[in-house]
Order: C-alpha cells, then sequence, then structure tokens
C-alpha cells in the first residue's frame, strides 16, 4: 500500500488495490486482533493516508491538517459537481473528474473504525497521541469529503472515537442512556435499600422512584489525554456536524445526530455552548413532512425518517438528562413543539421515543433542578401534561405508547410535589391527573403502569395536601385487589406501591379505619414463609399503620399469621421486618396474645432462634401486660433437659441482653458455660447468643471474648461465631469496639489459621474491616504479603465479603486500593489463593462495577491466561491396577470462566471478543463444567456482538461436532451416559440459538462449515431438536 500510495498518477487500477489491501486489513484486525497489534502502528498510518486520498484535489499538507477550514462555497460547488456525474458513474468508464477514489477512502475509514473497536482501553486508546493522530483527520474529512457514502463512514467512525473514550469513566444516567457509550439499558432501575439496616431497631427506608432523577454534574475537564483532546475537539465537531447538515441526506443526518449524542453523554454536559448551534438541525429532524411528504417516498425512505426522528428524541432526552437546566431553557423551550406533535406520531416507536425524551424535559424543568419557577415554565409543563394525558387516553393508541405516557405521566405528578409544586402545576391539573390513575389502575391492560406511577407519586409525595383521603382510599383498595391476582410482577408492584403509600408520612396519614382494615385484609395471606419476596414488605406495612391502631388492626388473625411464619427459618430483611412489627405490638401494649401462643403453640416447634428473637424483642417492649419475666427463662435454661428448649431460652436472653444493653443483669457466663454442652445446637445457640448479647454491652463483653480467642483455645470457634454476631450491629458497637478493633483483627487473623475456623474466621475479619474502613482497609494490603499463605487466603476471602458494602464511605475508601488489592491477589502463586482472588473478582465486577470498570484491561487479561490448561497441574493417580489423571487446576479454570462470563457485559470484553472467543472455543474442548460456562458466554455474546459472533461460526461448527460426535464406550457407567447426553444437549441448545440468530449465514455462501454442520444436525438429531423446540 505504501508503494501504490506515492503514485502521484491516477490509476483506476491501483484504486482497486488499495481498495482490496483495505478490506482485507480491516478483515484482519477484525477477526485476528492479538496477531495484528505489532502491525497496528503501521495500518493506523496506511489508514490516515488512504483517508486523504483524493487525486481529483490538490492539497497541501498543511491545508489538510487544518481540520476543515475551506470556504463554504467550494463545498458546495464540490457536491454538486459529484452529484451531477453520480449517473455517469454508473455507465462505467473512468475520466478525470470521475474516479472511484471515493471508495478508498471509504475503505479507509471503515478500517479506522475497525481499528477504533477492536482495540480498547489500555492498548491502542491509552497512548494520546494516537487518539490525537486519528481524530484530526476525521475531523477534517467532514468538511473536505465531497462523497455521500464517505462521509457516512467517517461520522460512524468519529462517533466509535468518541464512546471509546468514555472507557475510562462510567456515565450512568437514570434514563437509562448508557447504551450510547458502550453499556447496557435498564428499562427501570429500582433499588430499595434499609436506611440502617444494622440498627438494633430496624427502619426501612422509602423506595428509589424513577422520578428522582440523578443530579447533573458538571463536566470533568482533564488536563491531557483522550478525554482532555475531545473536550477541546468539540467546538470544531459540532461547527463542522452543523456545516454538513445542510446538505446530508436522511442516513448521515442520522449518523450526525448518534454522534451529537455520544458527545452529551461522554461530555455529560459538554455540549451547553452549542446548543443554539445544534437547535435547528434537530428541530428539522423532527419536522416528518420533509422527509416522507410524498407518496412517491420509497419505503426505505420512510423507515430512515422514522429511525432518524427515533434517534433525534433520543438525542433530546439525553441533552435534557446531562445538562443544567439554566443552560437548557432556551434549546427546550425552542424544541418542545416538535417533541409534542412526536408524541402524537402514527409510528408507535416514535411516540414512544417522544414520551421518553417528555420525561427526560419534566426532570429538568422541575425541582429540585430548577430552584426558582420562571413564568413560562408552568405553561410548558402544561403543554406536556395535557399531550400526555391525551395518549392515555387515546383507546386507538398503541398498548406500548399508552404504558410508557401512564409512566410519564406519573413522573411529572411526582415531580410536582411538594411546597413548590403549585407553581409548576396547579392544583386542578393534579387533582385530575391522579384521578386518571385511579381509572387506569381499573384497567386490565393499563394497571401494572398504572401501579408504577402511583409508587412514583407516593414516594415523591411533599406535602398532605398534594393527595387527598378519597384518592389514598381508592388507590389503597386498588392496589390491595391487584395482590390477589396471578400475575407475580403486579402483585409485587402493587405491594412496592402499598409500601410506599405506607412509609410516607404525607400519604400514610389519609389513612382511615375503613382504609387500613381493608389493607390488613389483603395482606394476611401474604404473611406466609412461601414467598419471602411479598413477605417483607408486608410485614413492613403492618409496622407502619398498626400504631395508634392496634385496638383495630391486633387480633388473631395477624397473630395466628405471625405464629406461622417464626416456623421457619427467617433472615436478613425479613427477620428484621418481623422483629420491627412484633416490636410495633408490644409497644402498643397488644402483645399479651402473641406472646401467649409463641410460648404455647409455637415454642420449640418453630426455628429456636427466630421464635426466641421474637419473644425476646416483645418482652423488652411489651411492658407489665405480658405475665413474662427475663427470670422464667433464666431458671427455664438452668432446668430444662430438652436441647430445644434449651436453645429458645438462649436465643430469648440473647435478644433481650441486646436491647436492654447495659441495664441487662446477664453476664457472658451465663451463655459461655453452656458452650461445653453435649449438643452442638446448644453450643452454636449459646455463641450466637453471647455475641447478641454482646452488642448491647460491648465494654463488658468483648474483652472476655476476646481473651479466649486464642488459637490453643477449642472454643475459638464456638467464639469467632459471637464475634460475627456482635459485628451484625456495626453502628451500634463502632464506638465501643474501635479501642479494641486492632487487637481484636490480630486475634481474628491468628484464630483462623485453624481450617475449622477459616469462613467464619475470614468474614468476621470483612466485617471487622466495614465498621471503619479508612482505618482497616489498607491493612488487607500489608497481610497480602504475609508469607503464610493460609493468611493471605484468609484476608482475600475477608475482602470478597466486604465486596458487598454498598455504602458511599466505603466505596470512596476503595477506589484507589482495588485495583492495587486485587492485582495484588491475582498474582498469589498459592492455588487455593488463587482461585479466591478470581472469585473476588467476580464479586468485585457484580458489586463495584463503576469502580473497576475502567482499570479492565489491567485485571481481566491475567483471568484469560488462567482459563488455560496447565500441564504442571496435572497429575497421575494409582488406583489399584489403574492410572488416573487428576487436574488440580480444573477449578481455577472454571473460576476464571465465570469470571469471564461476568465481564461480558462490559465495554472490555466486545474490544476483546476475538480473545474471549479463543477461550470459548478451548473452553468447547474442556471438561463438562467449563463446556457449559462456554456456551452460556457465547449465547450472551450473540446480542451483544452479533457481528464477531457470526464470524466465529465455522470454527464454533468444528468443535460442536466433535462434541455431538463422542461416543461414550460399551461398558460405560451410568454417571458417563449421563454426562454425554448432557454434553450433546448443551451443544444443540446453543445450536438452536446461534441457528435462529443468524438465519441467513447457512445461505450466504461465507460459513460452508456451518451449513453442513447444521445439515447434519438437523439431520442426525432431529428427535432432540424438536424436543428443545416444546421445552423452550
Amino acid at each position: 500500500m505504501s508503494t501504490y500510495s506515492q503514485d502521484d498518477e491516477h490509476d483506476p487500477q491501483a484504486d482497486e488495490l488499495r481498495e482490496t489491501a483495505l478490506v482485507t486489513l480491516e478483515a484482519l484486525v477484525s477477526s485476528c486482533s492479538q496477531q495484528m497489534q505489532p502491525y497496528l502502528s503501521n495500518t493506523i498510518k496506511s489508514a490516515l493516508k488512504s483517508l486523504k486520498y483524493d487525486p481529483n484535489v490538490a492539497e497541501t499538507e498543511d491545508d489538510e491538517e487544518m481540520g476543515g477550514t475551506q470556504d463554504d462555497g467550494s463545498d458546495d460547488e464540490v457536491d454538486l459537481g459529484d452529484d451531477e456525474f453520480e449517473d455517469f458513474e454508473e455507465e462505467g468508464g473512468y475520466s478525470d473528474i470521475d474516479d472511484m477514489s471515493w471508495k478508498v477512502r471509504r475503505c479507509a475509514a471503515k478500517l479506522l473504525y475497525s481499528v477504533i473497536s477492536t482495540y480498547g482501553r489500555g492498548r491502542a486508546l491509552d497512548d494520546a497521541s494516537l487518539y490525537q493522530q486519528i481524530a484530526p483527520a476525521l475531523i477534517a474529512r467532514f468538511n473536505k469529503e465531497r462523497e455521500e457514502s464517505v462521509k457516512l463512514e467517517v461520522v460512524s467512525t468519529m462517533t466509535a472515537l468518541v464512546r471509546k473514550t468514555s472507557e475510562g469513566a462510567v456515565i450512568i444516567t437514570s434514563g437509562g442512556f448508557l447504551e450510547a457509550v458502550g453499556g447496557s439499558k435498564n428499562s427501570r432501575k429500582r433499588r430499595r435499600q434499609d436506611s440502617d439496616a444494622s440498627m438494633i431497631d430496624f427502619e426501612p427506608s422509602i423506595g428509589t422512584s424513577s422520578a428522582a432523577g440523578s443530579p447533573v454534574i458538571a463536566p470533568s475537564s482533564p488536563k491531557a489525554g483522550p478525554q482532555a483532546d475531545l473536550a477541546r475537539s468539540v467546538p470544531t465537531i459540532v461547527q463542522s456536524l452543523v456545516k454538513m447538515w445542510k446538505q446530508a441526506s436522511v442516513p448521515l443526518k442520522q449518523a450526525i445526530i448518534v454522534l451529537l449524542k455520544s458527545l452529551a453523554l461522554v461530555r455529560y454536559g459538554g455540549l451547553a455552548d452549542h446548543l443554539q448551534q445544534i437547535q435547528d438541525p434537530i428541530a428539522d429532524a423532527l419536522k416528518v413532512s420533509s422527509f416522507s411528504g410524498s407518496s412517491s417516498a420509497s419505503t426505505g425512505a420512510a423507515v430512515s425518517a422514522g429511525t432518524l426522528q427515533i434517534e433525534t428524541l433520543s438525542l433530546i432526552a439525553a441533552i435534557a438528562e446531562t445538562h443544567t437546566s439554566d443552560a437548557l431553557l432556551p434549546f427546550l423551550t425552542a424544541l418542545i413543539p416538535g417533541v409534542i406533535n412526536a408524541v402524537n406520531d402514527r409510528n408507535y416507536k416514535v411516540s414512544s421515543e417522544a414520551l421518553g425524551a417528555v420525561e427526560q424535559i419534566v426532570k429538568s424543568l422541575t425541582p429540585p433542578r430548577v430552584s426558582s419557577n420562571p413564568q413560562n415554565l408552568a405553561a410548558k409543563l402544561e403543554e406536556l401534561y395535557n399531550v400526555v394525558l391525551a395518549r392515555i387516553t387515546d383507546t386507538s393508541a398503541d398498548l406500548e405508547v399508552r404504558q410508557r405516557a401512564i409512566h410519564v405521566f406519573g413522573v411529572l405528578l411526582a415531580r410536582t410535589s411538594g411546597e413548590k409544586g403549585t407553581g409548576f402545576l396547579s392544583l386542578d391539573l393534579r387533582s385530575k391527573g391522579l384521578s386518571v390513575l385511579v381509572d387506569r389502575l381499573k384497567n386490565e391492560t393499563t394497571r401494572f403502569s398504572a401501579v408504577r406511577a402511583v409508587d412514583d407519586v407516593a414516594i415523591l409525595c411533599g406535602r398532605q395536601e398534594d393527595v387527598s383521603a378519597t384518592w389514598v382510599g381508592e388507590v389503597t383498595s386498588e392496589l390491595g385487589a391487584q395482590l390477589r391476582k396471578s400475575d407475580r410482577a403486579l402483585r409485587g408492584a402493587s405491594l412496592e406501591a402499598l409500601r410506599s403509600l405506607s412509609m410516607n408520612p404525607n400519604t400514610r396519614t389519609h389513612y382511615d379505619e375503613k382504609t387500613m382494615k381493608e389493607l390488613e385484609d389483603c395482606l394476611l395471606p401474604l404473611i406466609s414463609a412461601e414467598d419471602f419476596h411479598l413477605l417483607s414488605p408486608s410485614l413492613i406495612i403492618l409496622a407502619k399503620i398498626i400504631p395508634g391502631n392496634a385496638g383495630l388492626l391486633v387480633h388473631e388473625g395477624l397473630v395466628t399469621a405471625i405464629c406461622s411464619i417464626v416456623t421457619s427459618s427467617l433472615v436478613g430483611t425479613v427477620l428484621k421486618a418481623l422483629l420491627l412489627l412484633v416490636k410495633v405490638i408490644g409497644e402498643q401494649g397488644a402483645g399479651a396474645e402473641l406472646m401467649k401462643k409463641l410460648l404455647r403453640d409455637v415454642g420449640i416447634n418453630g426455628d429456636t432462634s427466630v421464635v426466641g428473637r421474637a419473644i425476646g424483642t416483645l418482652l423488652v417492649h411489651g411492658g407489665p401486660k405480658l405475665d413474662v419475666k427475663m427470670e422464667d427463662f433464666l431458671a427455664e435454661l438452668q432446668t430444662a433437659q430438652d436441647a430445644q428448649r434449651k436453645c429458645l431460652s438462649l436465643a430469648i436472653l440473647g435478644e433481650i441482653g441486646l436491647r436492654m444493653g447495659a441495664n441487662c443483669s446477664l453476664t457472658p457466663d451465663l451463655f459461655i458455660t453452656h458452650f461445653s454442652s453435649k449438643s452442638d445446637k446448644v453450643r452454636l445457640a449459646a455463641a450466637t447468643a453471647l455475641g447478641n448479647a454482646a452488642a448491647g454491652n460491648v465494654k463488658i463483653y468483648l474483652p472476655i471474648v476476646l481473651g479466649g480467642l486464642e488459637k490453643s483455645n477449642p472454643q475459638s470457634y464456638l467464639l469467632l461465631h459471637s464475634v460475627k454476631e456482635l459485628l451484625q450491629h456495626p453502628e451500634v458497637v463502632r464506638p465501643d469496639v474501635a479501642p479494641s478493633a486492632i487487637k481484636l483483627w490480630q486475634a481474628l487473623v491468628v484464630v483462623s489459621d485453624e481450617e475449622d475456623n477459616r469462613a467464619v474466621g475470614a468474614e468476621c475479619v470483612g466485617r471487622l474491616a466495614l465498621i471503619d474502613p479508612v482505618a482497616y482497609i489498607p491493612h488487607f494490603q500489608e497481610y497480602l504479603s504475609n508469607r503464610d499463605p493460609v493468611i493471605r487466603g484468609v484476608v482475600i476471602s475477608a475482602f470478597r465479603y466486604t465486596l458487598t458494602d454498598s455504602s458511599d464511605a466505603y466505596n470512596d475508601v476503595l477506589r484507589p486500593l482495588i485495583v492495587p488489592l486485587l492485582v495484588n491477589m491475582l498474582s498469589d502463586r498459592d492455588l487455593g489463593n488463587h482461585r479466591l482472588a478470581l472469585t473476588t473478582l467476580n464479586s468485585a465486577i457484580h458489586n463495584k462495577m463503576d469502580i473497576i470498570l475502567p482499570h479492565l484491561g489491567e485485571l481481566l487479561p491475567a483471568v484469560l491466561g488462567d482459563t488455560q490448561i496447565k500441564p504442571e497441574l496435572i497429575r497421575e493417580v494409582q488406583m489399584g491396577p489403574f492410572k488416573h489423571k487428576v487436574d488440580d487446576g480444573l477449578e481455577l479454570r472454571k473460576s476464571a470462566y465465570e469470571t469471564l462470563y461476568a465481564s461480558l457485559d462490559t465495554a472490555f470484553s466486545r474490544a476483546h471478543v476475538s480473545e474471549f472467543f479463543d477461550r470459548i472455543l478451548a473452553g468447547i474442548d474442556d471438561e463438562q463444567d467449563i463446556r457449559t460456562i462456554c456456551n452460556l458466554m457465547t449465547s450472551k455474546l450473540i446480542p451483544l456482538t452479533p457481528e464477531d459472533t457470526q464470524r466465529y461460526l465455522d470454527a464454533l461448527s468444528e468443535r460442536y461436532t466433535t462434541v455431538l460426535s463422542f461416543k461414550p464406550k460399551d461398558n460405560a457407567v451410568k454417571q458417563e451416559l449421563e454426562k454425554a447426553q448432557e454434553a450433546s444437549m448443551g451443544i444443540l441448545k446453543v445450536t438452536r440459538e446461534l441457528s435462529k440468530a443468524f438465519p441467513n449465514a447457512e445461505a450466504s455462501g461465507d460459513h460452508h462449515k456451518w451449513k453442513s454442520y447444521m445439515e447434519w444436525v438437523r439431520k442426525t438429531f432431529a428427535v432432540q431438536l424438536k424436543s428443545l423446540e416444546t421445552d423452550f
């Protein structure tokens, strides 16, 4: 290519050769990214040189580097000339004017696109100079390029380059626009968390509403690197795109819109200074009539016009969410009429996307994004209110459109509540809107969306006046009725809405006796151990409405329901919700009947730890009316011969010690004496009770527990369980544990050296670290350099445990430390610790993705290496007269593949698809457990990277044929036969998925092996394929 590029004379055959060479390079870069790494620099140079190749235009090198500063008129003239000769081009023959050099430039742009897409962060684009090479060349072609198809490829390549710069920073928007920068779109994220789940008195927090948008952050301004270069290039890019828009075709306009959207998201507010420039092109794109006005318009043009509108509306939504309201007001004011027209569009996809834009516009024009209330905002919001309401009530509209309109309506009503709300939406409109939601609740097709909308309104209701008692009563009645429906998603959403109504004091105050009684009657059937997802919210709702209404709500039916669930083993939030309800019943003086039933009807028949905690909670908060005292259970503990009765008494006394704290007369010896019991259950119950009581009185209990935490102490295992229970209440014990924390840390590490103690000891170390992350998380790095592999293993397990914590304080501490910690862990030579490190990274990908995403390039290459079979880990074992091979590295490889599977959703995997597929192909030849994970990976990659997956069909078919052709020996045992059958069915299942995803692959002629394989499979495994069709 370099030789031909020097030719001064325009040779059509040379153009064809250049084009072929560029296409070949593109295929090599896409298919063999690893092998092409040494040639990347020369590839980019050739592509950049070919991108400027235009023999009909004489330019100096200096002009080329100016980034497109030619006179506007010259571009227009060239464009017209190019169009004049377009027909002549098709007739064949070359001339001085009619050349095919544009194909070379187009292929060069495609090659650059492949380079950018294939090589991820940590490789090509880590070098800022590379970005500086590619970006100016692309920007220069924006205005210099005459050929439409080349412009389209150049804009697409620039979009890929812009998106690639975002891989260093996670961009999460509540509207789910992460997909524009390489993530996945979430329709509606709803996170429910306990505000302080560790407190003794559990107090659940109200849910997170989709109407509560994320605060807009100022765009970052890095001083160096690709992001800094992009920030400096934005003005030039926007100016060039606006200029290009004037004579662009529909596909090119759509590509421009996609590039602007990527800029809006990657620079997060970086278009604020250019909104007025892009306002006219966006308004132009929203005008359907300019594209599909004539009946003779081709179907392709009509489709392009629709997709252009959809992308434009998505751009408006992205800008509305990522820019400050002050910058947005004039921009949105000009575009709202166009968006309203799009909402009424007959194309349901356009209408639905327009409603998504309306949602983001509403969020940007309402508190807390807007502090004051400019006069024209109320009028604009009323316009939006009216158009959304019209779509909801239009029975001829598509169901998806109506459902999304209801969601947007809920957001509008929720965001305009509170003291400032009336300035944005009048009380009359609000009242009318709330009644519309009630009507939609009663409609079978729209009730699910209406339930979610009611939930949004309930969560953000800022004043009692925002809703009426009548509305709350009607809504509660309808939501209660939905709990009896068979649709699980509807029941779950209805219960969450009822939970929000009961937890917000502004809505709860409107409950009257009739409403509360109806609500309780609907909830009682859900108070069972059959479904914990519905049980927890039900208990919380009852705990919120019983105060002040115990006489009405606490009756035999409720008591019986509570007694029925304590027979099951409850943990976590469900247990805390139960204890909260029991506490409330006790405080209201209505616990006598419950205590009687718990002791008489349940007692030792239930889960003693759950029953004991419930009785202990009721005893402390129930007052003197219960006719039961702590001394009764002390006597029971001393006299009972039955292990179950001892366990129950210990659990009750432990809970009493926790809740009474320093006022409790119980001593540690009371529990420790039972460590020597003959019953394992009693010993463990005593340890748990000791930890519970210790959390209530740390100063007295902790020194005694610490004294027993010695390696030589046979009771150290039980004391570890006590420490675990103690640390279950970090907010309560933090001040008193702090003085002894270092001593406790050291004792835990020492005791955990014993094999039986490691799992519990690691959990205790992790819990202790979370009590004060700033002080203790850095200690992990010190212990990872310890010579003892057992201690390193305990620390790795402890760190993995801490990753489930989602507090901001912990995340701030973790951010600079997590990557060095993980790198250190992954370099551990001990096989067991190395596997623990892989599972820790897997946990980090699931729980701390926003922190480690920019650094996956440092972490995952080691994981890819661990997926390889290591001969040094395979040993021969003599079993009688036979020799059997044992692969000690199998579990390590399995963990590595599981980690790769967890990382598939990240941009790293899409930038290293070829390496992932190499490991998948190798894994298919591996053991069955690994083959199963590889099949799952392939299934996941089908929608994520369809083009790359299709490229590997032939290679996959070879591996699949080998597996399906395997025949067990005649004397094979049942287990081997089942294993072979499982392997075949797994391969057939993924084969079916691939065949459905790429129906044209067999007919295209590019995949001969895949075609032959599919013919063989359909002929040989017809019965199995038919059974798969039936099952799925």
